[in-house]
């Protein structure tokens, strides 16, 4: 079972911390994301610290258990908020993308409260 946590954290930490510089960097596929479901560009950077944070927190809850959770329950309540926006507003073109990252959200806080 650690070795899942392991596994699946480190992939966790390295799609959102990809994220996160995309969000700082203004990419435009972030852009043409977050604008599709109204989301301005000038909230980008701090959706990058948002991320990045999470990223960071998800990688030290490796070696301390309660920090990983609380990333974890926060990147879940992103995620969900993030398709929710995007059934609001009817944007299914990509739904995938916050549903993939919910699902691997999930996942790391399963493995981190039963580890």
């Amino acid at each position: 079972m650690f070795v899942a946590l392991v596994i699946v954290t480190l992939i966790a930490v390295a799609a959102n911390a990809v994220e996160s510089v995309a969000n700082f960097a203004g990419a435009a596929w972030v852009k043409a994301n977050s604008r599709a479901v109204g989301v301005p560009d000038p909230w980008l950077p701090f959706l990058g610290v948002v991320k990045g944070a999470a990223a960071l927190g998800l990688a030290a809850g490796l070696f301390w258990r309660p920090l990983g959770i609380a990333a974890a329950v926060g990147l879940v309540v992103f995620f969900v908020l993030a398709t929710a926006l995007h059934v609001r507003e009817r944007v299914f073109h990509n739904l995938h993308g916050p549903l993939l990252f919910l699902a691997l959200s999930v996942a790391v806080l399963w493995l981190m409260l039963s580890a």
